[in-house]
């Protein structure tokens, strides 16, 4: 393939542009991820008979692959990132495709960990990729529209997994089918009808870990142990406790993605006009009430429409973790983009390997506590959010660093 340079892909057509290829890629994720989750819970409980103690088993499994992104690193010598992500993106679709193909326990864990092997080396290059193509000025504002057209292609899927579930009385087989290989033809496409871009600062193709980035380092460690509480339990609590079915989830899922593409491009110009740390501060306040919210529903036995609203205003508040990239972005060394995505995908699943597993057994004691825990931990986001400054640039990484410069251009 013909390797093009950034500043000459300006003059292409809109068709063949970078941030053209950054779009489609953000749609095609979604087809293939976002119905694995949607069905996920129904799939499992319905076909292989999970409790909390397998559901947290299988996402112990399903982030095994995103704490060995750092083998990124070692890859990308030998292919070149935007082939790599593209082959990774494939592999999630394929897997996807074929996840009703094994209805037990183990081959449910076997087929989700190859999907989690494509998901997360692709999301580790594609973040690099983010980052290295686009201007740090014009940033946040097309990271949120990023977030947007992912959300608008989950909506799509998600719009007709509801209209025609039971209309048409389809199988997980059916969905997982076509799901799962419209992400993988995107992919093909995606290989086909670019070409390859090359970034004009070459990247560091070895492991680094700089003293420096360690508040990007830890906000990438709480997110991951944060999240996964949300990932694992928050949807699973609606099947559990509250009997929704596979259209009902799917509606709760599309509301969230609907409430996305209509906010994430306006989370990306408040990202540039407030500035990375307002932004994740809200984003971490917000959180925590969430979180403590989601106990209240099981300690004081709250209803089912506040657990729903809940989880629509919990995936807006994660729709703005966008911000802790172009945070990372400001404080880099040009260089340090690929690799420290890598090792940072790997932070950020250190405690995703272990927590959800740990948690299942929790979950069966107490289901309070596992949403308590989780707001503990968006209390400690919060502080460690605070220590960004207002204008985050190398050599003022934290409000601690002796150095004030101007603002990024």
């Amino acid at each position: 393939m013909r390797i093009v340079h950034l500043e000459e892909a300006r003059g292409f057509p809109f068709w063949r542009r970078p941030t053209t290829l950054l779009f489609l890629m953000a749609a095609a994720m979604p087809l293939a991820f976002a119905t694995w989750s949607a069905l996920l819970n129904n799939f499992v409980v319905e076909r292989a008979g999970f409790t909390g103690v397998e559901i947290g088993w299988l996402h112990t499994v399903r982030e095994i692959p995103g704490f060995l992104a750092v083998g990124v690193i070692a890859i990308i010598v030998f292919v070149r990132e935007q082939v790599f992500g593209l082959i990774s993106l494939l592999m999630l679709g394929v897997a996807t495709a074929v996840t009703a193909w094994f209805p037990s326990v183990g081959g449910i864990l076997m087929v989700t960990f190859i999907s989690s092997v494509g998901f997360h080396y692709f999301e580790t290059v594609n973040q690099s990729l983010q980052l290295q193509w686009l201007p740090k000025r014009d940033a946040p504002r097309i990271l949120g529209w990023i977030v947007a057209i992912g959300s608008g292609a989950s909506l799509l899927s998600y719009g007709l997994l509801v209209a025609t579930w039971d209309l048409f009385e389809l199988s997980y087989n059916t969905v997982y089918l076509i799901s799962g290989g419209a992400c993988a033809v995107i992919a093909i496409y995606c290989m086909i009808a670019f070409p390859q871009f090359e970034a004009p600062d070459p990247q560091v193709k070895k492991f680094i870990l700089r003293k420096r980035y360690w508040l990007y380092y830890a906000l990438q460690f709480m997110s991951g142990a944060r999240r996964q509480i949300f990932v694992v339990f928050a949807a699973f609590m609606m099947v559990e406790r509250f009997g929704f079915e596979v259209h009902e989830v799917t509606a709760l899922f599309l509301a969230n993605f609907l409430a996305n593409m209509i906010f994430a491009p306006m989370m990306g110009g408040a990202v540039a006009r407030f500035g990375e740390r307002n932004a994740l501060a809200f984003e971490y306040a917000g959180l925590t009430i969430v979180f403590l919210a989601y106990g209240g529903i099981y300690y004081f036995g709250w209803g089912v429409v506040l657990a729903a609203a809940l989880y629509i205003v919990d995936h807006l508040f994660f729709a703005l973790a966008f911000a802790l990239k172009t945070y990372f972005q400001k404080i880099a060394d040009p260089g340090d983009i690929a690799p420290t995505a890598a090792v940072a995908f790997t932070i950020n699943h250190i405690a995703a390997v272990f927590l959800p597993a740990l948690l299942g057994y929790l979950w069966i004691v107490s289901p309070g506590g596992v949403f308590g825990l989780a707001a503990v931990m968006a209390g400690i986001s919060l502080v460690l959010a605070l220590m960004i400054p207002r204008h985050p640039a190398p050599g003022h990484e934290t409000v601690f660093s002796r150095a004030v410069p101007a603002p990024a251009e």
